[in-house]
């Protein structure tokens, strides 16, 4: 069999929904799980149900990590058997340490073609840049073009969420500018965003529908006029609450493209149950 011109490789926090996974043969690394003394690959090991269910009665709180620069250096090694160069785009390197194990694996692989691209983002966010490259790939652009692709979205992309509570986001210190609302965070609904990369606090309300509401408001507001609209809805274990949005959302926004995802144990442990949010961009 034929090698593929250009493989695309994302970590296993970008949610592209399995038949596009399958479509474009992305390439899904796992993060880690780390729980009671067990390691958990990301959606493989561990899903979204049993994490959500288990997190509820737990004594201890998971953490999480990236693939190290080993298991980053297999990944790459098998995908190079199948494509004569790697995109590979990765969450935030504001979020996490996932990029820095990638650029240390390619530096192992003896000049093979690798370009890394940092989505500053996460979710969808990440999915749909992903997703760029790969379509990008699927039109014969070659790897550099595919990554150019990925990172023409970036600064176009908005992630929007509400979580009920900011302790998820405190503890595994990924609370970024949001950190000034902890004083308070017993009586609002904070409405976090991406920004350049990192959590961010975009606005604060009482109660949990003013907040999904003023998602609602954003989305519409910065989508105004636009024709090319792709959007997401990510949950966490809110599933009834996320087909809404989703309904709202494509009313709204009249999306080119939309879907729906749940988010895996490892943003989840960083998020909490019950966690909601947009993805929306125009294209």
């Amino acid at each position: 069999m034929s090698k593929a011109k250009v493989a695309v490789v994302v970590d296993s926090t970008a949610y592209i929904p399995p038949a596009l996974v399958a479509k474009y043969n992305i390439h899904v690394i796992p993060q880690i799980l780390n729980w009671e003394g067990s390691s958990l690959r990301d959606d493989i090991d561990i899903k979204p149900d049993a994490f959500y269910g288990r997190l509820a009665t737990a004594r201890e709180m998971p953490t999480t990590s990236q693939p190290s620069a080993g298991e980053f250096h297999e990944f790459f090694s098998k995908v190079a058997e199948t494509a004569d160069s790697i995109v590979a785009v990765l969450i935030s390197k504001l979020l996490s340490g996932t990029q820095a194990s990638a650029q240390a694996a390619v530096d192992m692989m003896g000049g093979y073609p690798i370009e890394i691209v940092d989505s500053e983002s996460a979710a969808m966010g990440l999915g749909y840049m992903a997703l760029a490259a790969a379509r990008a790939a699927e039109n014969g652009a070659d790897y550099k073009e595919a990554a150019a692709a990925a990172r023409a979205l970036v600064k176009k992309m908005r992630v929007l969420f509400v979580v009920d509570t900011l302790e998820f986001l405190h503890r595994g210190g990924r609370i970024g500018g949001a950190q000034r609302l902890i004083g308070s965070m017993l009586s609002i609904k904070p409405i976090l965003h991406l920004l350049d990369g990192k959590i961010e606090p975009l606005a604060s309300v009482r109660t949990k529908k003013k907040a999904l509401a003023h998602l609602m408001d954003v989305a519409e507001t910065e989508m105004a006029g636009k024709s090319n609209v792709k959007a997401a809805v990510i949950h966490a274990a809110a599933a009834d609450e996320a087909k809404s949005i989703y309904a709202e959302l494509k009313q709204k926004l009249n999306p080119i493209e939309i879907h729906i995802v749940e988010l895996s144990p490892v943003v989840g442990a960083h998020v909490g149950p019950k966690a909601l949010g947009v993805v929306f961009f125009d294209n």
